[in-house]
């Protein structure tokens, strides 16, 4: 049972970035431990709109002081659900908190007129520990696995193995240049994939621009790392058939944000020989990890990723609830 508090529930806005700031540098540093992840740009940025007082959301005390938070950001006519974390004597009580929480904010985010959508994935937590208020609401929940690739700290660094790529097919970097084509992919790619089910950015030409401009320009999934991320170009035509996309969330680790291939150039190995020169070259630039995410429920490309020597760390939950 969960111990006994005087747990109060107060508005987000009434708290500035000084009060917050030990809860958000507690969090930064479970990240690390769990996920490898230096959350600290993450958390400055947080920090700033914490002092705006604009982000809708809810702040835990326990006799007084604070021991939790959540917020939502709101993109039209979605709401996501941005974070939740709460620290207490032991970890029951905490869930506790995350919870009560998490039920004062979705309850705002139900009730709130014009609100179609809510999304939430919140990576920190083991999947089944914090869905009861998702799944009391009616919130649809795909497990999700943030998986890990270990470079052998023994084995010397290897050169980029030469990509047998189809004719036509030419490998280059990512450049600005790309984003409108490189949208264009995102788009077709997943279009009636699961994927789509728990990002609803996928289903929209102007949903993937926006989805791309967040990984290059915001440190939410790390910092992007431009000279790692690499593009697959049909020479013919000038289209993006292929492409993997990389962030780096700690000095040595790097994350892979994206890797997706054209419909039309399935069943050539593209996905697998993209990643394996991605890989190689992060090898080279002496990073000692890779990180991703993936869906459970997508098992080629899980099938892919243990293939190539990725293995699961950490098993999450994506809730989704549409009410349109």
């Amino acid at each position: 049972m969960p111990v006994a508090t005087q747990l109060e529930i107060l508005d987000l806005r009434h708290f500035s970035a000084r009060q917050l700031r030990p809860l958000l540098e507690s969090e930064a540093e479970l990240w690390q431990q769990r996920l490898r992840w230096n959350y600290r740009g993450s958390t400055e940025l947080l920090l700033q709109y914490l002092d705006s007082r604009i982000l809708p959301g809810f702040v835990a005390l326990d006799r007084g002081r604070v021991c939790g938070f959540t917020f939502c950001v709101y993109e039209g006519n979605k709401a996501v659900v941005g974070d939740a974390y709460a620290v207490a004597n032991d970890q029951q009580q905490a869930l506790h908190i995350t919870h009560t929480l998490l039920q004062n904010l979705l309850d705002l985010l139900l009730h709130s007129p014009g609100i179609h959508r809510i999304e939430s994935q919140l990576l920190l937590y083991d999947a089944g520990s914090v869905d009861q208020s998702f799944r009391e609401a009616g919130f649809s929940l795909y497990p999700r696995l943030f998986m890990e690739y270990n470079f052998e700290s023994s084995a010397p660094t290897a050169a980029s193995p030469a990509l047998s790529l189809p004719r036509d097919v030419e490998i280059c970097r990512w450049s600005p240049d790309h984003y409108q084509l490189a949208a264009e992919l995102i788009h077709e790619a997943y279009t009636g994939h699961i994927d789509a089910r728990i990002n609803d950015q996928y289903c929209s030409l102007h949903g993937s621009l926006r989805f791309l401009h967040n990984i290059v320009r915001f440190p939410g999934c790390g910092v992007f790392d431009a000279t790692n991320s690499w593009i697959l170009r049909d020479a013919s035509n000038g289209a993006i058939i292929g492409m993997v996309l990389c962030s780096h969330v700690a000095d040595d680790v790097a994350h892979i944000t994206q890797l997706c291939i054209a419909r039309s150039w399935r069943g050539h190995h593209l996905g697998k020989m993209l990643l394996q020169h991605c890989m190689a070259q992060l090898a080279q630039s002496r990073f000692k990890a890779i990180t991703l995410t993936v869906t459970e429920a997508n098992y080629q490309a899980v099938r892919l990723y243990e293939d190539l020597g990725f293995f699961t760390r950490h098993r999450f939950e994506a809730m989704v609830l549409s009410k349109a």
